[in-house]
């Protein structure tokens, strides 16, 4: 049987929960059964998700709430959603410690920091040094905005290589890492594109959108594909 892949929302639309189509094509199309788990205020519905699925998928969204990463609002903070922040934070590290495959997506890559103890810089423009404009207006979200350059030693670069052009949907950034974790893709301004966590047989976050470019890129293909590979192996 095909692994079945949580998914779980990228946020709210008025009072509808949502998630956008091409995380649920890139799912199906790489060989899983994607299955959207939305937001519910139980502990008990946390553990049932955390053993229904094979493997989790954290997608994009809003800003996290700076509270949650022990800071107040700052200057360029955008909307936040803290019922929908914590219900994430607390299944994420739920499925951290079932050792489930997970890929985080932007947003959730940040879920991913915050819930192992890390830190966000609020804006980009709070991060040391110049940067570049990770906030691309480009006509279609699958054209790439600027270069990675993976770690030579990480798991990313068996499935990407050693370096890539992506595209980029962001205005925040990592700071602190969390517990476990390690950078293993950069930008040329040194923005963290990527981390993994040590010794877990599959716990990736990126910061760029792959689902958007997965028609388009062999490289993101391949990510989700083994993404889906190991989560096969959790049956």
């Amino acid at each position: 049987m095909k692994p079945k892949i949580g998914v779980i929302i990228c946020g709210f639309i008025e009072d509808k929960q949502f998630v956008t189509n091409a995380y649920i094509q890139s799912i199906r199309y790489s060989g899983g059964i994607p299955l959207i788990l939305p937001l519910i205020r139980s502990d008990r519905m946390l553990e049932e998700y955390t053993s229904l699925c094979d493997g989790f998928l954290f997608c994009g969204g809003g800003d996290i709430t700076p509270l949650l990463f022990g800071q107040e609002p700052k200057s360029g903070n955008g909307k936040n959603n803290i019922t929908l922040d914590l219900f994430q934070i607390r299944l994420m590290k739920r499925v951290l410690s079932s050792r489930k495959p997970v890929l985080s997506i932007c947003r959730g890559m940040q879920i991913f920091n915050v819930a192992c103890g890390g830190t966000i810089f609020q804006d980009i423009s709070l991060q040391p040094g110049k940067h570049l404009d990770h906030m691309q207006q480009s006509f279609s979200r699958q054209e790439v905005s600027h270069k990675i350059f993976v770690t030579p030693d990480s798991q990313l670069k068996k499935y990407i290589g050693s370096y890539l052009f992506v595209n980029s949907y962001h205005h925040q950034t990592l700071n602190k890492l969390g517990k476990s974790l390690k950078v293993c893709a950069t930008a040329s301004d040194s923005t963290i594109e990527a981390i993994e966590m040590l010794s877990h047989p599959f716990a990736i976050g990126v910061q760029w959108h792959p689902e958007s470019m997965y028609r388009s890129s062999p490289e993101m293909r391949e990510l989700f594909g083994n993404f889906i590979l190991k989560s096969a192996t959790t049956h």
